[in-house]
């Protein structure tokens, strides 16, 4: 907020006063606003009652506030940080420590060094991350036995080194995990074999691959053999078969479904992805045919209303086009935002499941 030398305090208080009726936070750290009958000074965002005109004045910071006798208002950090930004660096502290210690501390650890009841933290930390404070732990520790394995470390090491009590632990939870076992992810993929095939659909070039476990992805494109390389770029070292007859029967099942959605896609799909992601994408899947959520919406749905952002990177980040149908997905304003596949295609497709 900017207040031009030339002013009046008349009306520079004038605009200072619109800004506290606004609850402007961008005026926060500009002035501070005091209250002569509850002799408390307040930050202009600040969520308390609006007071009356004739009670306030202005000073320029809560220095010079508590130098003329008032106090500093609890809501609102005491009129010098948002409570906003406090839980966003207590929340990052936390994250710090989670990542940085051996063993995982517990929650009540956690909420105590960052200055919060254990109850309080787990609420503030899931809404801002996404995820709970135990699954965020979790999700640094697999990610330190990938950067373990891609090290060339030993199996039993990596997982060791990244704070698994023993190998067993972590053996129960790998394939969710990695998307594979830890050997097949520490050889690229090697040992894994996915089937592909690429065909036309309404929307343009279509790839589809499958794993053992189902349909791992079905990308769009203009550029066929594009949407091969991303498929190699995905499963580096894994044996990529061309098509059979059997899989071309799946693949018109695919591109006739693409075509037209509302008849349903009975296969199975192996989706990967880390423990947000998946939340996101199964929020995803059950979003009605025809009808549109914003990511802020998706991100209330979750439970992580603070998370819109991490919701519009699992979207970018899904690699099975229409199966999890974020394109139903768009900007609080209604514009459509980003689609990995283009955005001609994202309004195409909407288009069309509005008309069935």
């Amino acid at each position: 907020m900017k207040y031009e030398h030339n002013q009046t305090t008349a009306e520079q208080d004038e605009r200072r006063w619109q800004a506290v009726v606004d609850r402007d936070s961008q005026a926060d750290g500009a002035f501070v606003y005091a209250v002569k009958t509850t002799g408390i000074y307040c930050a202009p965002a600040c969520p308390s009652r609006i007071p009356n005109r004739q009670n306030v004045e202005f000073f320029s910071d809560g220095s010079q506030a508590e130098a003329a006798g008032y106090r500093p208002c609890k809501r609102c950090r005491q009129g010098r940080i948002s409570l906003h930004q406090q839980q966003s660096e207590q929340v990052a502290q936390a994250c710090r420590l989670l990542e940085s210690s051996e063993k995982t501390p517990t929650l009540a650890q956690v909420a105590s060094q960052v200055g919060m009841s254990a109850f309080h933290f787990h609420r503030v930390f899931k809404s801002f991350t996404g995820l709970t404070p135990r699954a965020y732990a979790l999700a640094k520790r697999q990610q330190r036995v990938r950067e373990n394995l891609t090290d060339q470390q030993s199996v039993t090491t990596s997982i060791l080194a990244a704070g698994y009590a023993s190998s067993g632990t972590f053996y129960a939870s790998s394939p969710a995990s990695l998307g594979m076992t830890p050997r097949a992810f520490r050889a690229g993929g090697q040992g894994m074999t996915v089937w592909f095939a690429v065909g036309r659909c309404s929307l343009g070039d279509i790839l589809v691959a499958e794993s053992s476990r189902g349909i791992c992805a079905i990308l769009l494109g203009d550029d066929a053999q594009a949407l091969v390389e991303c498929l190699q770029d995905t499963f580096p070292h894994a044996q990529l078969l061309a098509n059979n007859a059997d899989f071309e029967q799946r693949i018109a099942i695919i591109v006739g479904w693409v075509d037209d959605p509302e008849s349903g896609l009975d296969l199975p799909l192996d989706i990967r992805g880390t423990a947000f992601q998946q939340r996101v994408w199964q929020a995803l899947r059950e979003i009605p045919l025809g009808t549109r959520l914003s990511y802020a919406e998706v991100a209330a749905k979750i439970g992580s209303p603070k998370a819109v952002r991490a919701v519009a990177s699992a979207c970018a980040a899904n690699l099975l086009a229409v199966a999890i149908p974020c394109h139903r997905v768009v900007k609080s304003n209604g514009a459509l935002g980003g689609y990995r596949w283009g955005i001609a295609r994202k309004k195409r497709l909407l288009e069309r499941e509005e008309k069935n």
